[in-house]
């Protein structure tokens, strides 16, 4: 395997340039219309320049074959960097090995390590493949183990939904930076304040770890309906006050507003933006939902890309994103 950068290696690159890198996380399509609106996004943001992307990985496995192909094709037929996620839900070890395999032969040295959501409920109760690994930090020490692999892992700045408390979830994440793993992306969320909490807890816990960049996740919101839902399924939190402003522009008609909820999603992702870089955010990380749009808007706000009206129109309906 041709070792590739690390993450690390390239936030630390951006320094030079004296502006805050960005990032982008894409998902396995479900179908070829969606692989090839994955594609148009892929190609708007290669001419961005991020320092990296990220591939999602199904509940379960379930987009295990996509997640490994499609990772494959931007190592191959870009000049991106990717991130493949791995997580441990519903695999043996023999099955994770054989993945991390899979990644190498295609040329993938970074990989985000995850426990894992449940198939179906991901806030359903978690289950241990019976020759699986428990914990993220399991996993970091076996994808360390089987090579010169670049590992990240997830970090919540709300706290982890399965943690009893703060103390315990800031634990669980220097356990899994001791572990190996080199920086972690956070969880989405809407309160700057709780990306600033986590980063002091971990700094108080282990000055080492704390020094590890943790990448703040942003994701434009462009639907009412689509960020309620994946709040709801991801254990984090929508601020009341932001809900209520989005509830207002949505409207009361069947069909939400989608420009007037799109243009506070853009306003809102814009100010967590230039807060994060204020208080030294080593990168910005972006949910793109596999549509270039909203993101470039944003960076282009935020002066990390040329304006977005250079961006390729938008399509009709949802692909207006």
């Amino acid at each position: 395997m041709t070792q590739t950068p690390s993450i690390v290696d390239r936030i630390g690159a951006s320094e030079a340039t004296g502006r805050i890198p960005f990032s982008v996380e894409f998902s396995p399509p479900r179908d070829a219309d969606a692989e090839a609106r994955l594609w148009r996004a892929v190609r708007t943001f290669e001419g961005l320049q991020p320092a990296f992307v990220s591939m999602t990985y199904g509940a379960g496995g379930s987009t295990r074959d996509r997640t490994v192909r499609v990772t494959g094709d931007l190592a191959e037929q870009t000049t991106l960097l990717p991130v493949a996620h791995l997580t441990a839900v519903g695999h043996s070890v023999d099955e994770l090995r054989a993945m991390v395999g899979a990644y190498a032969d295609r040329g993938i040295s970074n990989i985000l390590v995850l426990r894992g959501d449940p198939p179906g409920d991901p806030l359903g109760e978690w289950t241990k493949h019976p020759e699986g690994v428990e914990y993220a930090e399991e996993l970091v020490r076996l994808v360390r183990d089987l090579g010169d692999f670049h590992v990240g892992v997830a970090s919540f700045p709300e706290g982890h939904h399965r943690a009893p408390d703060l103390e315990h979830d800031t634990r669980h994440l220097v356990a899994k930076l001791r572990a190996g793993a080199e920086y972690s992306i956070t969880q989405m969320f809407f309160d700057v304040d709780d990306y600033l909490r986590l980063r002091d807890r971990v700094a108080r816990f282990d000055p080492e770890q704390g020094a590890k960049p943790i990448i703040p996740e942003i994701m434009p919101i462009t639907s009412l309906r689509s960020v309620r839902r994946m709040v709801e399924l991801s254990g984090s939190r929508l601020p009341s006050a932001l809900e209520e402003r989005l509830d207002r522009a949505a409207g009361a008609g069947p069909e939400e507003d989608r420009a007037a909820v799109r243009e506070i999603g853009i306003s809102v992702a814009t100010e967590l933006g230039e807060r994060l870089i204020a208080e030294g955010a080593p990168c910005l990380h972006f949910i793109t939902l596999n549509f270039a749009r909203a993101t470039h808007e944003v960076l282009s706000r935020l002066g990390l890309a040329e304006p977005a009206a250079a961006a390729p129109a938008p399509v009709a309906g949802a692909g207006a994103r």
